[in-house]
């Protein structure tokens, strides 16, 4: 009786390991209903699980998408936003709270500062840049946050091979392969990443890093 308890207990500590999580996407919704319906998905397993969202801000493409479908669920949107992507005709009307920030250096900071875990959607230039940041933040040692990568429909595929390719060729170590937890589906995604812990070896220690400027 004793070990269920113990398993239940362990269950539900998982089940509340994130408290906000970033999640990185497109500003336009893409060509596929595949990538819409998972920023849907996404959204609704938030609200299931009682997570917040910090976000890039606006109401334009997938980020409006699972900003607005985790604010109709009834928790709480951060949206960070640079000063210069404020005005309606770029970005729309940001959902939730909203947090103006001066660039995006700025608001990748505020971002990861504000969050348990970060997961990519698809997206274009700014959305993988976004991703490969904290990825090598977590390799550097700057933080321990579970990274995820939200595979819709094989659109990473590519980059997945990329990464293999950089170990393979020597400027990835096997361990830092595994910073980026990846998967087909919101829920498969959110387990894996609720069973994370990192394995790499960090190129410094995290004390020796300004975290308070970075994070």
């Amino acid at each position: 009786m004793e070990g269920k308890e113990n398993s239940t207990s362990a269950t539900n500590q998982n089940k509340q390991r994130f408290k906000r999580i970033c999640v990185f996407c497109g500003s336009r919704p893409g060509y596929k209903s595949a990538f819409s319906e998972a920023a849907l998905q996404l959204g609704n397993l938030l609200v299931e699980r009682k997570i917040d969202l910090v976000y890039g801000g606006g109401s334009v493409g997938l980020m409006g998408l699972i900003s607005q479908t985790v604010f109709n669920g009834g928790c709480h949107v951060l949206g960070v936003i640079p000063r210069a992507l404020l005005p309606h005709e770029i970005s729309g009307e940001t959902i939730g709270e909203v947090k103006t920030v001066a660039d995006m250096h700025q608001r990748k900071s505020e971002m990861a500062k504000n969050a348990d875990a970060f997961i990519a959607l698809p997206g274009g230039y700014g959305t993988m840049e976004e991703l490969l940041e904290m990825i090598t933040w977590s390799q550097l040692g700057i933080h321990e946050k579970p990274v995820g990568l939200l595979n819709v429909d094989g659109y990473y595929n590519s980059l997945l091979t990329l990464f293999d390719k950089g170990v393979e060729e020597g400027f990835i170590e096997d361990s830092a392969r595994n910073i980026m937890i990846s998967a087909t589906t919101a829920e498969e995604l959110i387990k894996k990443m609720e069973e994370y812990a990192p394995v790499h070896d960090r190129v410094a220690p995290r004390q020796t890093w300004e975290v308070d400027q970075l994070l």
